[in-house]
This record gives C-alpha cells, structure tokens and sequence, in this order.
C-alpha cells in the first residue's frame, strides 16, 4: 500500500465524508518505543505492518519490555528497517547500531544506564510492559500490562488515525503541537472535516490499496502523547484535551482482515 499510489481508501456505504479520503502518512515502528520511519509503501500481512514493534529493549533488571512511559530518552533514538528485515538503532548521538546482539546491547546498555537487551518479539513470550494510572503525573502507580504474543504492540497491531481528529484536538488546545508523530499511528488518513470521524468506523470493512482492515475499537491514550521527542516540547495539556472532550482516545485499533 502507498500513501499516494493507490484509490481513496473505500468505506461500505461511503458518505459525503468518506469520499473524500486518501492516505497522508504510513509509518512503521521497529522497535517499540522508538522514533520510525515514514515510508511511501507499507506491506501489511496476516497480524499486521510488516516489520512494525518487531522488536524490544528488554530490561534485564525486571524482564519488562521498556517503553517511552516509563523510560523518556527512548523517543530520542530512532529505528529502521534495514536490508536481510535486521533493525536499525540510531541513537541520540548519531551512533548506528545494526541488528540483535552483544555490540548492540553492550552500546544501549550504556545509553540507559542499566543492562538491556534487544530482543525479537518472535522469540519472546507475551511480554510485559508499564503504564501509569494517572497519565499526566509520572509519579502515579505503574500499572503492569502483558502483551500480545508475537509484536510489542499494546493491544492490536495497527493503528489507524484521521487528520479530522488531529485537527479536533488542535481547536480544543490550540497552544499545543498536534503532531502526528505524537500518536505513533501506522496510517494517517487525510480527512478534510473536523472531528475523530474514525471511531464511527468501528467495525467495518475499510479497504487500503490491497489490504482489508477492520478498525475495532479506539485507541486508549496514555502518557506517551505528551512526551517530549525531537521538535516536540512535553505537553500534558494534550492528554488532558483528549480526557476532557474524548474520554481519553484517539484513532483506531485494527486488525488485518
């Protein structure tokens, strides 16, 4: 699928406003918690992006999969694809790190501070992960989740988003930076409305270039969103926003039909 080479992604019973769509962004997130990539294709397969949180820092003093919730400086490293499906780490100082391994965790491990390990969610069991219970204070009770075997994702294994939503956030907190980078999805839809129009896809079929998906349900937000990354200041106001006007979601969880 392209993000400009194909149809309109296509709705049943497309309204007014579902004709209008076509695709703005793909991404894909190597490894979980770190800056991705946006790509001008996305080949989608069986459980969901290819190559999308196909990989982890486990954190070797608890066997938790670290996250940007509890471990900020992970939005400041940045993952790819690379050739023979290997990721590709590179840290805040520019420093490449190429597939799994004792180079690869000896150079993340002095990063951080502490032993960990890059790890394949193929070879792991269902991971463990942290969110807080109080997305806007870190200091709130860190709250132990397990997740799907086979992907770090936190509960399904694509994201879809609207930029009809991301503009509805911007109008209710016009101070902060809506970016897309933000909410991490894998495909932002370019809707020329206003509104998270996305959630009353639940449930039906929506086709993108080969790929039939079915959003399910929408994406419960935590305190990621408001975390710094490059060019993007810490801003609790945006969760805030979203508790406030949308019950604390955005965007859609999906799966691969």
């Amino acid at each position: 699928m392209s993000d400009s080479d194909f149809p309109a992604p296509v709705l049943p019973q497309a309204s007014a406003t579902t004709a209008s769509l076509h695709i703005a962004q793909l991404w894909r997130y190597p490894v979980k918690s770190l800056l991705g990539e946006r790509l001008p294709t996305l080949r989608l397969v069986g459980n969901g992006v290819e190559a999308d949180r196909m990989w982890g820092i486990l954190d070797r003093s608890d066997g938790r999969i670290l996250t940007a919730r509890r471990e900020l400086r992970l939005l400041f490293a940045s993952s790819r694809l690379a050739s023979r499906d290997l990721p590709v780490i590179t840290l805040p100082d520019g420093q490449e790190l190429a597939g799994t391994g004792p180079v690869t965790d000896a150079a993340l491990s002095a990063w951080l501070g502490k032993p960990v390990t890059l790890v394949a969610a193929s070879e792991s069991d269902a991971a463990c992960a942290e969110y807080f219970a109080d997305a806007t204070d870190d200091a709130s009770q860190a709250i132990e989740w397990t997740m799907p075997k086979g992907r770090f994702v936190d509960a399904f294994p694509v994201l879809v988003m609207t930029t009809a939503g991301l503009r509805s956030g911007a109008v209710a907190h016009p101070e902060g930076t809506w970016d897309v980078r933000r909410f991490r999805p894998n495909i932002l839809i370019q809707l020329d409305s206003e509104g998270w129009l996305e959630d009353a896809w639940a449930e039906r079929q929506l086709s993108v270039g080969s790929a039939q998906l079915i959003p399910r349900r929408r994406c419960i937000r935590c305190t990621m969103v408001n975390r710094a990354q490059p060019r993007l200041d810490r801003d609790v106001n945006i969760y805030k926003t979203l508790h406030r006007t949308h019950r604390g979601e955005a965007g859609m969880w999906t799966q691969v039909a």
